[in-house]
Protein backbone atom coordinates (compact mmCIF):
# COMPACT_ATOMS: atom_id res chain seq x y z
CA UNK A 1 0.00 0.00 0.00
CA UNK A 2 1.84 3.52 -1.04
CA UNK A 3 2.50 5.91 1.77
CA UNK A 4 -0.26 8.41 0.63
CA UNK A 5 -2.83 6.27 0.58
CA UNK A 6 -2.19 4.35 3.97
CA UNK A 7 -2.49 8.11 5.52
CA UNK A 8 -5.67 8.77 4.31
CA UNK A 9 -6.53 5.13 5.69
CA UNK A 10 -5.02 6.53 8.93
CA UNK A 11 -6.97 9.79 8.54
CA UNK A 12 -10.12 8.10 8.53
CA UNK A 13 -9.59 6.12 11.16
CA UNK A 14 -9.49 8.95 13.34
CA UNK A 15 -12.65 10.70 11.86
CA UNK A 16 -14.10 7.14 12.43
CA UNK A 17 -13.02 7.25 16.28
CA UNK A 18 -15.09 9.99 16.77
CA UNK A 19 -18.08 7.43 16.53
CA UNK A 20 -16.40 4.77 18.54
CA UNK A 21 -16.67 7.80 21.27
CA UNK A 22 -20.86 8.29 20.07
CA UNK A 23 -21.17 4.80 20.53
CA UNK A 24 -19.69 4.65 24.17
CA UNK A 25 -21.38 7.57 25.17
CA UNK A 26 -24.63 5.94 23.93
CA UNK A 27 -23.60 2.86 25.47
CA UNK A 28 -22.81 3.94 28.95
CA UNK A 29 -25.38 6.80 29.41
CA UNK A 30 -28.12 6.38 26.59
CA UNK A 31 -27.50 9.61 25.33
CA UNK A 32 -26.79 11.01 21.75
CA UNK A 33 -26.11 14.24 21.97
CA UNK A 34 -22.78 13.98 20.62
CA UNK A 35 -24.76 12.23 17.68
CA UNK A 36 -24.53 14.60 14.84
CA UNK A 37 -20.91 16.04 15.18
CA UNK A 38 -19.72 11.99 15.08
CA UNK A 39 -22.46 11.30 12.08
CA UNK A 40 -20.39 14.20 10.42
CA UNK A 41 -16.85 13.21 11.05
CA UNK A 42 -17.89 9.81 10.13
CA UNK A 43 -19.01 10.92 6.49
CA UNK A 44 -15.92 12.78 6.22
CA UNK A 45 -13.98 9.94 6.89
CA UNK A 46 -15.82 7.82 4.12
CA UNK A 47 -14.67 9.89 1.69
CA UNK A 48 -10.94 9.37 2.89
CA UNK A 49 -11.47 6.39 3.21
CA UNK A 50 -12.79 5.84 -0.39
CA UNK A 51 -9.58 8.28 -1.65
CA UNK A 52 -7.34 6.06 0.12
CA UNK A 53 -8.92 2.42 -1.77
CA UNK A 54 -8.77 4.59 -5.25
CA UNK A 55 -5.33 5.81 -4.94
CA UNK A 56 -4.56 2.42 -4.07
CA UNK A 57 -5.47 0.93 -6.59
CA UNK A 58 -4.74 2.95 -9.18
CA UNK A 59 -1.21 2.66 -7.33
CA UNK A 60 -1.43 -1.17 -7.47
CA UNK A 61 -3.11 -1.46 -10.65
CA UNK A 62 -5.58 -4.40 -9.10
CA UNK A 63 -8.52 -4.30 -7.41
CA UNK A 64 -7.76 -2.80 -3.88
CA UNK A 65 -9.16 -6.43 -1.86
CA UNK A 66 -6.33 -9.00 -2.79
CA UNK A 67 -5.62 -9.85 1.62
CA UNK A 68 -7.22 -9.91 4.27
CA UNK A 69 -6.68 -6.63 5.30
CA UNK A 70 -7.48 -4.69 2.12
CA UNK A 71 -10.56 -6.77 2.18
CA UNK A 72 -11.22 -5.80 5.71
CA UNK A 73 -10.47 -2.23 4.79
CA UNK A 74 -12.90 -2.46 1.70
CA UNK A 75 -15.41 -4.24 3.42
CA UNK A 76 -15.73 -1.81 6.45
CA UNK A 77 -16.04 1.15 3.39
CA UNK A 78 -19.10 -0.56 2.49
CA UNK A 79 -20.57 -0.55 5.77
CA UNK A 80 -19.91 2.89 5.90
CA UNK A 81 -21.11 4.05 2.85
CA UNK A 82 -24.51 2.13 3.35
CA UNK A 83 -24.65 3.68 7.07
CA UNK A 84 -24.16 7.12 5.66
CA UNK A 85 -26.90 6.36 2.69
CA UNK A 86 -29.02 5.46 5.14
CA UNK A 87 -28.78 8.35 7.51
CA UNK A 88 -29.17 10.50 4.49
CA UNK A 89 -32.70 8.54 3.83
CA UNK A 90 -33.53 8.36 7.37
CA UNK A 91 -32.16 10.81 9.26
CA UNK A 92 -31.31 11.03 12.62
CA UNK A 93 -33.64 8.10 13.09
CA UNK A 94 -30.54 6.09 11.98
CA UNK A 95 -29.17 6.81 15.09
CA UNK A 96 -29.79 3.55 17.04
CA UNK A 97 -27.78 1.75 14.31
CA UNK A 98 -24.92 3.21 15.16
CA UNK A 99 -24.04 1.69 18.57
CA UNK A 100 -23.18 -1.61 15.89
CA UNK A 101 -21.77 0.46 12.67
CA UNK A 102 -19.85 2.96 14.77
CA UNK A 103 -17.23 0.82 16.86
CA UNK A 104 -17.37 -1.96 13.93
CA UNK A 105 -16.40 0.05 10.54
CA UNK A 106 -13.53 1.91 13.35
CA UNK A 107 -11.89 -1.31 14.08
CA UNK A 108 -12.03 -2.95 10.13
CA UNK A 109 -10.76 0.24 9.43
CA UNK A 110 -8.00 0.40 12.59
CA UNK A 111 -6.33 -2.63 11.55
CA UNK A 112 -6.16 -2.06 8.33
CA UNK A 113 -4.57 1.03 8.72
CA UNK A 114 -1.92 -0.48 10.85
CA UNK A 115 -0.72 -2.78 7.64
CA UNK A 116 3.01 -0.96 7.02
CA UNK A 117 5.59 -1.51 9.50
CA UNK A 118 5.20 0.72 12.47
CA UNK A 119 7.89 1.36 14.78
CA UNK A 120 9.60 -0.93 17.30
CA UNK A 121 8.88 -0.19 21.20
CA UNK A 122 11.16 3.20 22.51
CA UNK A 123 11.53 0.77 25.60
CA UNK A 124 11.00 -2.13 27.45
CA UNK A 125 8.80 0.06 29.89
CA UNK A 126 6.37 1.30 27.12
CA UNK A 127 6.12 -2.19 26.32
CA UNK A 128 5.35 -3.54 29.48
CA UNK A 129 3.13 -0.83 30.03
CA UNK A 130 0.86 -1.36 27.00
CA UNK A 131 0.45 -5.01 27.97
CA UNK A 132 -0.49 -4.19 31.62
CA UNK A 133 -3.39 -2.04 30.36
CA UNK A 134 -4.36 -4.15 27.81
CA UNK A 135 -4.35 -7.31 30.54
CA UNK A 136 -6.21 -5.03 33.14
CA UNK A 137 -8.83 -3.52 31.04
CA UNK A 138 -9.75 -7.03 29.46
CA UNK A 139 -9.68 -8.55 33.06
CA UNK A 140 -12.04 -5.83 34.19
CA UNK A 141 -14.04 -6.26 30.94
CA UNK A 142 -14.51 -9.92 32.54
CA UNK A 143 -15.09 -8.78 35.86
CA UNK A 144 -18.37 -6.42 34.34
CA UNK A 145 -19.63 -9.50 32.57
CA UNK A 146 -19.23 -11.64 35.66
CA UNK A 147 -21.71 -9.02 37.55
CA UNK A 148 -24.12 -9.59 34.53
CA UNK A 149 -23.97 -12.85 34.34
CA UNK A 150 -24.73 -13.29 38.59
CA UNK A 151 -27.88 -10.14 37.39
CA UNK A 152 -28.86 -12.68 34.98
CA UNK A 153 -29.34 -15.96 36.39
CA UNK A 154 -31.02 -14.02 39.48
CA UNK A 155 -33.30 -12.26 37.10
CA UNK A 156 -34.13 -15.54 35.32
CA UNK A 157 -34.87 -17.80 38.61
CA UNK A 158 -36.97 -14.76 39.98
CA UNK A 159 -39.01 -14.47 36.71
CA UNK A 160 -39.67 -17.92 36.59
CA UNK A 161 -41.09 -17.64 40.36
CA UNK A 162 -43.23 -15.58 39.96
CA UNK A 163 -44.57 -16.85 36.86
CA UNK A 164 -45.43 -20.14 39.36
CA UNK A 165 -46.83 -17.64 41.74
CA UNK A 166 -44.46 -19.33 44.51
CA UNK A 167 -42.08 -16.87 45.66
CA UNK A 168 -40.11 -18.79 48.76
CA UNK A 169 -38.84 -16.27 51.56
CA UNK A 170 -35.23 -16.64 50.06
CA UNK A 171 -36.23 -15.25 46.94
CA UNK A 172 -37.65 -12.25 48.42
CA UNK A 173 -34.43 -11.46 49.34
CA UNK A 174 -33.25 -10.92 46.18
CA UNK A 175 -33.58 -7.25 44.03
CA UNK A 176 -36.44 -6.41 42.12
CA UNK A 177 -36.47 -7.58 38.93
CA UNK A 178 -36.11 -3.67 37.33
CA UNK A 179 -33.06 -3.45 39.28
CA UNK A 180 -31.95 -6.63 38.33
CA UNK A 181 -32.35 -5.41 34.64
CA UNK A 182 -30.41 -2.31 35.72
CA UNK A 183 -27.72 -3.98 36.75
CA UNK A 184 -27.67 -6.73 33.43
CA UNK A 185 -27.52 -2.90 31.30
CA UNK A 186 -24.63 -1.35 32.98
CA UNK A 187 -22.47 -4.20 33.83
CA UNK A 188 -22.85 -5.57 30.19
CA UNK A 189 -22.06 -1.78 28.82
CA UNK A 190 -18.87 -1.69 30.81
CA UNK A 191 -17.85 -4.57 30.04
CA UNK A 192 -18.20 -3.78 26.24
CA UNK A 193 -16.32 -0.84 27.10
CA UNK A 194 -13.65 -2.40 28.80
CA UNK A 195 -13.14 -5.48 26.41
CA UNK A 196 -13.36 -3.47 22.93
CA UNK A 197 -10.34 -0.79 24.57
CA UNK A 198 -8.51 -4.19 25.30
CA UNK A 199 -8.96 -5.21 21.77
CA UNK A 200 -7.54 -1.75 20.30
CA UNK A 201 -4.98 -1.51 22.51
CA UNK A 202 -3.99 -5.52 21.92
CA UNK A 203 -4.05 -4.58 17.90
CA UNK A 204 -1.01 -1.99 18.48
CA UNK A 205 0.60 -4.06 20.79
CA UNK A 206 0.81 -6.91 17.92
CA UNK A 207 1.20 -4.51 15.21
CA UNK A 208 4.22 -3.20 16.93
CA UNK A 209 5.54 -6.64 18.10
CA UNK A 210 4.91 -8.74 15.70
CA UNK A 211 4.08 -6.42 12.18
CA UNK A 212 1.16 -8.58 10.48
CA UNK A 213 2.40 -12.24 11.14
CA UNK A 214 -0.17 -12.18 14.19
CA UNK A 215 -3.00 -11.83 11.89
CA UNK A 216 -4.80 -15.88 11.57
CA UNK A 217 -3.46 -17.04 14.57
CA UNK A 218 -6.46 -18.63 15.91
CA UNK A 219 -6.50 -17.25 19.45
CA UNK A 220 -6.85 -13.91 18.21
CA UNK A 221 -9.54 -14.60 15.36
CA UNK A 222 -11.72 -15.56 18.12
CA UNK A 223 -11.59 -12.73 20.14
CA UNK A 224 -12.58 -10.92 17.06
CA UNK A 225 -15.13 -13.23 16.55
CA UNK A 226 -16.66 -12.80 19.88
CA UNK A 227 -16.04 -9.38 20.20
CA UNK A 228 -18.08 -9.31 17.24
CA UNK A 229 -20.98 -11.26 18.92
CA UNK A 230 -20.65 -9.11 21.88
CA UNK A 231 -21.02 -5.95 19.67
CA UNK A 232 -24.30 -7.61 18.36
CA UNK A 233 -25.76 -8.46 21.85
CA UNK A 234 -24.84 -5.00 23.38
CA UNK A 235 -26.79 -3.47 19.96
CA UNK A 236 -29.90 -5.69 20.44
CA UNK A 237 -29.79 -5.17 24.47
CA UNK A 238 -29.14 -0.99 23.93
CA UNK A 239 -30.55 0.04 20.37
CA UNK A 240 -33.48 -2.72 20.14
CA UNK A 241 -34.41 -2.32 23.42
CA UNK A 242 -34.41 -5.93 24.18
CA UNK A 243 -34.88 -6.36 28.13
CA UNK A 244 -36.09 -8.49 30.70
CA UNK A 245 -35.62 -12.61 30.01
CA UNK A 246 -34.24 -11.86 26.52
CA UNK A 247 -31.70 -8.98 28.03
CA UNK A 248 -30.56 -12.06 30.78
CA UNK A 249 -30.45 -14.84 27.95
CA UNK A 250 -28.06 -12.64 25.75
CA UNK A 251 -26.32 -11.50 28.83
CA UNK A 252 -25.15 -15.15 29.32
CA UNK A 253 -24.47 -15.68 25.60
CA UNK A 254 -22.06 -12.71 25.95
CA UNK A 255 -20.24 -14.39 29.05
CA UNK A 256 -19.75 -17.70 27.01
CA UNK A 257 -17.98 -16.35 24.51
CA UNK A 258 -15.83 -14.35 26.55
CA UNK A 259 -14.84 -17.43 28.72
CA UNK A 260 -14.14 -19.44 25.41
CA UNK A 261 -11.81 -16.47 24.58
CA UNK A 262 -10.33 -16.08 27.57
CA UNK A 263 -9.61 -20.21 28.04
CA UNK A 264 -8.14 -20.13 24.43
CA UNK A 265 -5.84 -16.96 25.36
CA UNK A 266 -4.58 -19.29 28.68
CA UNK A 267 -3.24 -22.74 26.13
CA UNK A 268 -6.64 -24.30 26.80
CA UNK A 269 -8.21 -24.70 23.16
CA UNK A 270 -6.97 -28.05 23.19
CA UNK A 271 -8.65 -28.83 26.12
CA UNK A 272 -11.54 -27.84 24.74
CA UNK A 273 -11.85 -30.63 21.63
Amino acid sequence: MGESSILWLRVAACLYFFGLVDATITILRRRENFFRVAAGAFSIGVMFHLVSLVEQGLAMQHFPATDILESMSFCGLIVAVTFVAIRWRYKDEAASLSVFIFPLVFLMTFMAALRNPVSTWSSETARGTWLIIHIVAELLGYAALLFTAIGSVLYLIQERQLKRKVVPSLYRMLPPLGTLDNLILKSLSAGFVFITTGLIIAIVWAFIEHGTRWIGNSSITLSFVTWGVYLALVFFRVSAGWRGRKAAILSLVALAFCAITFAAHAGLQNRLL
